[in-house]
């Protein structure tokens, strides 16, 4: 069907729809939305006495399922609406008469339509049943699901979502992104589906909802899935109850453009600048001062001359010169007025530290300065933020305490206390930073302005984010995927378990739960999701430290068979894979190691072995080509003291370096207190090494996998 015409047919029947009041459409006028977008069906037919059914169901080869029609009965099922395998006329009328009258039972008011009569579909052991569905997401707009269907889908849950609309790669990737994905290929004898029909049903859908984003929800479950085809019994359409609000939104140039005079200021005033220890407008003022800033610091106080030695001024506007940045230091109650002089002056940031905006439910307090910045081209960090740091121009705008060592890791996070985390973290294990930014209530500034400045910042290497929230996911997946194949960005999302499914009139509103749309949305867009705040800050110190992988072949080398065991689960536990050593190599690794060894994978090379075992077996593992990363386990004893395998250990990896040779090389320490440091000094050579667990040096590896595969340098050089 031309565009045109099925884009009238289908806006007509909606706006009938909604003419009479209603969301849910009946299962004749989703026959009309299939029809209109390819979507494949049974044959069916709406009768309306019993007559015309048992002429429908003559006219169908074999049995046939009558389901009740009724704009009022959304579940069928529930109201004992739906007779399956109906066969010659008699049956015929008695399932007929049964449907409606259990239907008038169920709801006495509800307006019945007739009952459509459906060519039943295949079944069998080539027959899959599953579910393809649309739903409105309140952070990333539309979404199309598929899984398991049929009476599965609320029990198993086994359900990936993409972002609507889809192309034909990304609905056949969805086909291998559910745990039983291999039901699909064919299991015990059975012939895999027709994946080719199956794609097409879920990205026609996900156009028809983004072709028009006034329907809600649609479920087709479920869709019977052979190894001919691909149809849907059922069609259930809703329809939203309001247009989604539109978005303020702003180009790539604004943002850099913006977000360059924040993070790169010449000039900054701090609003509410204090000599009194102890106030806010005093520690800011502090930190910017001892901090080195080399730029212009103008207090603003109207009851103050001088301010730490620097000339204070009784408004913003009468600083001389242009400001990049305005830091408010002064309560909520002020923050509009002072905000107004802010946008006179021309100045294009405001950093809002006061809290008592929306999170204390002050909305109108809030919305009032996001108006007053808008109007004046001001853009808003914050409110209810600690400030920020921008290391690399010695910037520490924060009533928190200072941090000045320089690296490539941007750190953000919503929550002032998660703030204060990641600053202890970056001290205690000495990560370099390139900005630590809070972000509060972002009433403006959000991670899409982050992500896009990180990404083209040259200081910065890798991006670590916390958040509670997106307000605009889209957004964000577009300033993700801009940003992954320059530099990991990992993000650790709050609320992981709280979501749960929410009230829906289909299975797949119902499955459709926050988090797992988050799960498979941030994955589709190369975002690594750490589990936890440790994860996510050990992420963002060790990926910029790993070179990229050139391959899949990982091999331990361990010093205890018992770390070996588990370093091998960690492997297959992180989506990696052991490499199955060939014989050659093989034999090249038993030449180092004693006859009650084992090589194979991992390398065994028992606990008693001198300082020169481990050496000659990193090195050969360093030295064959078919080996693309190695998971180093050692084991403490007085034969090889920590110390001795970290120096050994890192004066190999950088002899390998100098000759061009680079691969992400991990390791687990097990012993006594000494191995921390040794973990410690292989660190800081570019070693990523942890004492006391198997499990977190595999985790780092994996994730630097997981970004290399989704930048799609996996196999190439970087």
């Amino acid at each position: 069907m031309p565009a045109d015409d099925r884009s009238e047919r289908v806006r007509a029947l909606l706006d009938s729809v909604r003419a009479e009041g209603r969301t849910s459409l009946t299962a004749p006028e989703g026959k009309i939305l299939a029809d209109a977008y390819g979507i494949a069906i049974p044959g069916e037919e709406l009768a309306r006495d019993v007559d015309e059914a048992v002429a429908h169901a003559a006219r169908f080869d074999g049995p046939v399922v009558l389901k009740i029609v009724s704009p009022d009965i959304l579940h069928k099922t529930d109201a004992g609406g739906v007779v399956v395998g109906v066969e010659g006329a008699e049956d015929v009328r008695a399932a007929f008469h049964r449907i409606v009258d259990n239907a008038r039972a169920y709801a006495p008011t509800a307006r019945v339509d007739g009952v459509q009569v459906q060519e039943l579909l295949p079944s069998g052991a080539d027959a899959r049943e599953v579910i393809v569905g649309a739903v409105t997401d309140p952070t990333f707009g539309k979404v199309v699901a598929f899984g398991l269907g049929g009476v599965l889908v609320e029990v198993l849950k086994d359900v990936t979502f993409r972002l609507a609309p889809v192309d034909g790669d990304e609905a056949s990737s969805m086909l291998d992104s559910i745990a039983a994905a291999e039901i699909l290929r064919g299991v015990r004898g059975a012939e895999p589906v027709d994946r080719t029909a199956l794609a097409q049903q879920i990205r026609r859908v996900s156009q028809l909802v983004t072709d028009f984003p006034e329907i809600a929800e649609v479920d087709l479950n479920p869709v019977i899935a052979t190894p001919r085809g691909a149809l849907a019994a059922d069609v259930r359409v809703i329809l939203g109850d309001r247009a989604p609000e539109e978005r303020h939104t702003y180009t790539r140039a604004e943002m850099l453009a913006s977000m360059r005079r924040l993070m790169q200021p010449r000039s900054v005033a701090v609003i509410g600048a204090s000599n009194e220890p102890g106030k806010i407008g005093n520690s800011v003022m502090r930190n910017l001062v001892d901090g080195g800033f080399p730029g212009e610091i103008h207090p603003v106080n109207p009851r103050a001359d001088d301010i730490l030695g620097r000339k204070a001024y009784r408004s913003v506007t009468d600083v001389p010169g242009e400001v990049d940045v305005a830091v408010f230091a002064i309560p909520a109650a002020f923050v509009a007025k002072a905000l107004e002089d802010v946008g006179r002056k021309g100045i294009p940031n405001a950093v809002l530290i006061p809290s008592g905006f929306a999170e204390t439910g002050e909305q109108a307090l809030q919305d009032e300065i996001v108006a007053i910045g808008r109007r004046h081209g001001v853009r808003l960090l914050g409110p209810n933020i600690y400030g920020y740091y921008s290391t690399w121009q010695d910037l520490c705008a924060t009533f928190c305490t200072p941090y000045d060592v320089k690296g490539g890791v941007a750190l953000t996070s919503q929550s002032g206390g998660i703030g204060m985390a990641i600053l202890g973290f970056a001290r205690t294990t000495k990560t370099g930073v390139s900005a630590i930014v809070g972000l509060g209530n972002k009433s403006d500034l959000d991670e899409d302005d982050l992500l896009t400045w990180f990404g083209e910042d040259p200081h910065t290497q890798c991006i670590a984010m916390h958040l509670e929230d997106l307000k605009d996911g889209r957004a964000f997946v577009e300033a993700a995927r801009a940003t992954v194949p320059k530099k990991p960005v990992v993000v650790l999302k709050a609320g992981r378990t709280a979501a749960g499914a929410r009230a829906a009139g289909s299975h797949t509103g119902a499955l459709a739960g926050d988090d797992a749309v988050y799960d498979d949305v941030l994955r589709q867009a190369g975002v690594i999701r750490a589990p936890g705040l440790n994860e996510m800050l050990e992420y963002a110190r060790a990926l910029p430290v790993l070179p990229t992988p050139r391959g899949d072949n990982v091999v331990i080398i361990t010093g205890a068979g018992g770390s070996g065991v588990l370093l091998s689960d960690a492997v297959t536990d992180n989506g990696l894979r052991l490499m199955e050593i060939p014989p050659d190599l093989d034999a090249a690794f038993r030449a180092f190691i004693p006859p009650f060894g084992a090589a194979g994978n991992p390398v065994d090379i028992t606990g008693g072995e001198p300082p020169s075992t481990y050496e000659s077996t990193i090195r050969l593992g360093m030295e064959d080509p078919r080996v693309h990363a190695l998971v180093l386990g050692y084991w403490h004893t007085i034969v090889t003291p920590p110390m001795v395998f970290a120096e050994l250990t890192a004066r190999v990896i950088a002899e390998f370096r100098a000759r061009g040779i680079d691969k992400p090389v991990v390791a687990s320490l097990a012993g006594d207190v000494e191995v921390e440091e040794a973990s410690q000094y292989l660190f800081e050579r570019g070693v990523v090494a942890y004492p006391y667990t198997t499990e977190r040096p595999v985790e780092v590896l994996g994730a630097k996998y997981r970004w290399a595969r989704a930048a799609g340098l996996l196999g190439g050089r970087r």
